[in-house]
């Protein structure tokens, strides 16, 4: 599974905000620090103004900051409203299906558990999680993938 660019800058975005604890943030310092398109900041800071995520004050000293504390931003609940969907193969789009396995195919539901392990996992976490990094998850994570190309 993989996020899209767009879910991926706007998580960068909050946990800049999160480091930033109610001061106000310009998209274009955000944009300079994070490396990452102006123009396209500004899509992502509109719309997690629109979910309700950040506020933004206009004005000569306007700027951004988070809506609500990191404690109580959701990670699980932020990615599916993020996400524009969760289609993990193209089995998953019935319009651009070209798949001829589909009647005899178990992937998907396979996939679907892994998909609700991926959210539930999420769920246990908030943003206020993803700014104190722990070397130990690192660490398992890394035994995992080592394990599995042996």
């Amino acid at each position: 599974m993989q996020l899209t660019f767009f879910t991926d800058y706007s998580l960068r975005v909050l946990m800049h905000l999160s480091k930033h604890n109610k001061g106000l943030c310009t998209v274009k310092e955000i944009s300079e620090i994070l490396c990452l398109s102006r123009n396209h900041l500004v899509k992502v800071v509109h719309n997690l103004v629109c979910l309700g995520y950040v506020e933004s004050a206009k004005g000569r000293n306007g700027g951004i900051r988070l809506a609500l504390s990191p404690e109580k931003i959701n990670l699980s609940k932020l990615i599916f409203e993020l996400e524009p969907n969760f289609n993990l193969t193209e089995c998953y789009d019935k319009k651009r299906n070209t798949c001829q396995m589909l009647s005899i195919c178990g992937l998907k539901n396979i996939l679907n558990e892994a998909l609700i392990s991926f959210l539930k996992t999420l769920e246990g976490y908030s943003l206020a999680d993803t700014i104190q990094p722990s070397s130990s998850n690192f660490k398992k994570i890394r035994t995992i993938i080592n394990n599995s190309n042996s």
